[in-house]
């Protein structure tokens, strides 16, 4: 059994997964453009990542843009049968590589065929439809026009199944009425945690939840107590911070992001942590204090 294997399994759309799975976002360069540093040590990544029985790894077109889907397809095709690539669409990049929507049928229908074409896939996996109402975060508003086509992409037999990232709880309830819903990406971590009573809810509908940017992302948190629980139980505070989210709720689903082999392997051990109820505790105090 490898270490991933104790972290527990979920059911995304029809396939099963296991709940530590490989975000691929950071093997882009800086700022989640233009090409990788080192392009064999981002191959040798995924190579590593699926070696220790990752089966699930997420991406998009528009990390790179086309990079990181390129380098996924280069190091890992032929594909494993387990393996589930999730990917996203509502967003491209600017030529200073700037995010900005990308929200109409037109753009949508492109980012598909993009991902299909650089991923080397007939049908993806899993869609996640991007909202990007607000560069800070999730914003009010209605989603039926973009998740509509995206839902025609899926009868035409390109997409599998559809999830959400960045959203609020009411255009989950709107996009649920328009389309079954697989999964919802929106950030949560140990001192954001906006998202409490979603995650539970989800978890009632047999919804997977995909915390992103787990230590704070492009502003990593630092937090004394994260620092001290880790030293404590001699583990990373990125160790601690995963165990905690794979012990919050059974329906969340981690994707750590890395470039780094030394540090895949660091965060893939989280699986094998335990952590003991006071240092829970302690870690539940941090949103409070944050």
């Amino acid at each position: 059994m490898s270490s991933i294997d104790l972290s527990g399994t979920f059911t995304l759309g029809d396939r099963t997964v296991k709940r530590l799975g490989y975000g691929a976002m950071q093997l882009a360069g800086p700022g989640v453009f233009g090409p990788p540093k080192d392009h064999d040590a981002a191959l040798a990544v995924l190579r590593e990542a699926v070696a220790r029985g990752v089966n699930h790894i997420d991406t998009s077109d528009f990390y790179g843009p086309h990079v990181t889907n390129l380098l996924i397809r280069e190091a890992l095709a032929p594909y494993p049968d387990d393996l589930v690539i999730v990917t996203k669409i509502g967003a491209r990049r600017g030529e200073d590589g700037s995010w900005l929507p990308a929200f109409s049928a037109d753009e949508l229908t492109q980012a598909v065929h993009d991902n299909l074409r650089n991923l080397g896939l007939d049908v993806l996996d899993v869609v996640n439809l991007r909202i990007m109402f607000d560069a800070h975060g999730p914003a009010e508003g209605s989603i039926e026009a973009p998740l509509t086509v995206l839902a025609g992409l899926q009868r035409q037999g390109l997409v599998r199944h559809i999830g959400l990232s960045n959203v609020t709880s009411a255009q989950i309830e709107e996009a649920r009425r328009i389309a079954k819903i697989v999964c919802v990406q929106n950030q949560y971590n140990l001192a954001h945690r906006g998202d409490e009573a979603l995650i539970d809810k989800l978890a009632r509908d047999g919804i997977a939840y995909v915390p992103f940017f787990p230590l704070g992302g492009f502003n990593p948190l630092q937090s004394s107590t994260l620092s001290g629980v880790a030293q404590r139980l001699g583990a990373t505070p990125m160790q601690v911070a995963l165990a905690w989210l794979l012990g919050r709720a059974p329906n969340i689903l981690l994707i750590p992001g890395t470039s780094s082999v030394a540090h895949l392997r660091e965060n893939l051990a989280a699986a094998e942590l335990n952590l003991p109820e006071d240092a829970v505790r302690e870690l539940d105090g941090v949103a409070m204090a944050a």
